[in-house]
């Protein structure tokens, strides 16, 4: 048991969601295109040019800071951040400082069954740098990213283990989704983090000495970053030595932090005011409108579908975790007047088919919700028994087809009359008379016995609800 708790806070980029770009008109969908091909004599900062604020990413901006529940102020501006870097045309990035579009928030995450409450800093609004691509004899430059919206979000230093900072991370990836802010699709970096870690005595105030981590882009990335820190600072002072005041980069290949410069404090990105832009001024009644749009977020969404549905916790975090897999749900069980088996086609056939096929988007699926819906009402009225359920739905979910076209195409007919029934039941009895005896007896459990056996002559086409009654009715 270490002696020492970890003190972590996180900066998180989000891309902001647009058509274009913070300052200019150029394209925010840059992903695969070809290098320098989406910029603009704005975003590649030439002399001379004036940037124009986006009003969508503005508001897609407060969207997301409501909903972590910071406060929006009445007047915000935008900073310059000086540093040189190759990937920043302009050789300062276009940010927010000391007035910032919103302040004091928090998000509750749940760690291990308790409930835990992480405090916002603040949620500001930037623009991106360039991206940078090493080779040997040089190194590569692609602008297309220069310039894309990004909105930041610093955490208070409440963290106190990787498992509150990857429920921290998740929860906000999930948070700025629901609220269409942001896709935070960490493949294509449009999610990252930058960790901020100390250690000190447990039962301590004071803060030990801070290091960055930056540009973690994964949840896995995240948590090994935190690893490997505590066990590095850890060791450090076990020998007396000083930690250092840095930024380190992560390896993922080795799981490990490297050391890449001493930290710079605030004050040598030397920011002012924005001269080229004006400050934002956003009245009560903007910021209500604004609010009155947002949606149901995740964690009340995940409460209600327990309470309405009588669901597990583990089911309802499953269909909240995405909105649109939420929404599919919703719409299904409306149709089917069944939520219990609503959840389950969803929850374990179609996620397991989708996780199979590698399909990770819903949007994606074949199946529709009309047609999961009958399927689903067929299954729950008698009219096919679950066995053929589970076969239409493959069908379906590979092919588009309605349950009426598959049953008719495969043959799969609930050929279960009363007189089939009679004839298997008899022939089932007369081939089992030591379970019959067992079930004279009174032993009622070996039901199931004879309802398998019946189900395998009608080659799973029987409905077992009438089996059990036939089969009940006869045997007494």
């Amino acid at each position: 048991m270490s002696n020492y708790e970890m003190v972590i806070g996180i900066e998180v980029h989000a891309r902001i969601s647009t058509k274009s770009k913070m300052f200019c008109g150029c394209s925010n969908d840059f992903f695969g295109k070809a290098p320098n091909s989406t910029v603009c004599p704005i975003c590649m900062g030439f002399p001379g040019v004036l940037p124009v604020l986006n009003k969508e990413a503005l508001e897609k901006g407060i969207k997301a800071a409501l909903a972590l529940h910071c406060s929006i102020p009445e007047k915000s501006l935008f900073d310059r951040k000086n540093y040189f870097y190759p990937d920043l045309p302009k050789a300062y990035q276009i940010s927010q400082w000391d007035n910032p579009v919103s302040i004091k928030g928090y998000l509750d995450v749940l760690v291990n069954g308790e409930k835990k409450r992480i405090g916002i800093t603040r949620l500001h609004l930037e623009e991106d740098a360039g991206k940078l691509t090493h080779v040997a004899g040089g190194t590569l430059c692609d602008y297309n990213r220069s310039g894309t919206p990004l909105m930041e979000i610093v955490s208070e230093p409440d963290i106190r283990s990787a498992d509150e900072a990857v429920a921290y991370a998740e929860e906000l990836q999930k948070i700025l989704r629901y609220v269409g802010s942001a896709d935070c699709d960490m493949e294509k970096g449009g999610m990252r983090f930058d960790l901020n870690i100390s250690l000190r005595e447990k039962g301590t105030e004071k803060f030990g000495t801070k290091v960055e981590v930056k540009n973690l882009n994964s949840f896995r990335s995240l948590e090994k970053a935190i690893h490997f820190e505590f066990e590095r600072q850890e060791n450090l002072i076990s020998k007396n030595e000083k930690i250092i005041q840095e930024t380190r980069g992560f390896d993922d290949v080795k799981s490990i932090t490297v050391s890449q410069r001493t930290k710079e404090e605030a004050n040598d990105y030397r920011y002012f005011p924005e001269p080229d832009l004006p400050p934002i001024y956003t009245e009560k009644d903007y910021v209500e409108n604004l609010k009155k749009q947002l949606p149901e977020l995740p964690t009340d969404r995940k409460e209600r579908f327990m309470k309405d549905y009588s669901m597990s916790e583990v089911d309802a975090r499953i269909l909240t975790d995405n909105s649109d897999l939420a929404d599919f749900y919703e719409k299904v069980t409306k149709l089917s007047k069944d939520a219990k088996r609503s959840c389950s086609y969803i929850t374990t056939n179609m996620l397991a088919l989708m996780k199979v096929q590698n399909i990770g988007d819903i949007k994606l699926i074949k199946i529709s919700v009309q047609n999961l819906a009958d399927l689903i009402k067929k299954i729950s009225s008698g009219e096919i028994n679950n066995n053929i359920g589970k076969q239409i739905f493959e069908i379906m979910f590979n092919e588009g087809k309605n349950v009426d076209q598959i049953i008719k195409e495969k043959g799969l007919i609930d050929n279960s009359s009363d007189d089939n029934l009679e004839k298997w039941v008899k022939e089932v009895i007369s081939e089992n008379p030591g379970p019959v005896a067992q079930y004279k007896s009174g032993k009622i459990s070996v039901i199931a016995f004879f309802i398998g056996k019946i189900m395998a002559k009608s080659q799973g086409k029987a409905n077992p609800g009438k089996v059990k009654e036939v089969l009940e009715r006869m045997m007494n």
